[in-house]
């Protein structure tokens, strides 16, 4: 069975010091699995910033539809006590609804389950997604996984999301997080293509990288 998703939620929450071991708790036993019971909701995985005690989860969906049952907003609505002081204690919230759009490497359950993910945010102007896509598609991606280090990669559309105005997103999985110094990523950032784009203003990626943190929650209805 397969757990991955056409759309992706992707949150980040940064808790208090002093609250971050309620917080993990809170989250892996009452946040996550609550939404798991919602129509939609395939799986979750948690990470955290390696750097940081910044905490991402990314959510799998069959579609954006599923933040918008009644099932959901009763859990939007009506928050426990618990959830109600933890949402008003984090720091760092972001909030970013994004529809698949290629996924390139191993399958995406495989990838879902690499040990490091790095994200990387953009803010195209519409005339030039076509064009940023098959970048993407053609030249970026594909010399990126020629090191067996690098897994694979999944773009989405931005649909929604704050509090960046970005509407590309790509999810990068890796074995090890020496891959982001490969002679492979030294060549996918050094050819025409991406010299062209790097040349426009627009052309300023946001990236962070995460390790994988805990096990993947299943979805009652996945």
């Amino acid at each position: 069975m397969k757990f991955d998703g056409e759309t992706i939620l992707f949150s980040e929450m940064t808790p208090p010091t002093a609250l971050e071991a309620d917080f993990n708790r809170w989250y892996d036993e009452e946040h996550i699995p609550i939404r798991m019971g919602a129509p939609g909701f395939r799986s979750a995985q948690r990470y955290r910033d390696g750097k940081t005690s910044n905490y991402l989860a990314v959510y799998e969906m069959s579609s954006r539809e599923a933040l918008s049952t009644p099932a959901y907003s009763e859990i939007k609505n009506r928050p426990s006590e618990t959830t109600k002081r933890m949402l008003d204690a984090v720091t760092g919230f972001t909030r970013y609804i994004g529809n698949k759009i290629a996924e390139a490497g191993a399958s995406a359950d495989q990838l879902i389950a690499a040990p490091v993910l790095y994200a990387v945010f953009f803010a195209v102007p519409q005339e030039r997604t076509v064009e940023f896509d098959a970048w993407n598609a053609d030249d970026h991606v594909p010399l990126l996984i020629e090191d067996e280090r690098w897994l694979g990669v999944r773009r989405f559309d931005v649909v929604d999301g704050a509090p960046s105005p970005y509407n590309r997103l790509a999810l990068h999985y890796l074995s090890d997080r020496s891959a982001l110094e490969s002679d492979a990523r030294k060549r996918a950032r050094a050819t025409p293509w991406r010299a062209r784009l790097a040349a426009e203003p627009w052309f300023q990626g946001h990236y962070v990288v995460f390790d994988q943190l805990g096990d993947r929650q299943i979805g009652s209805a996945a």
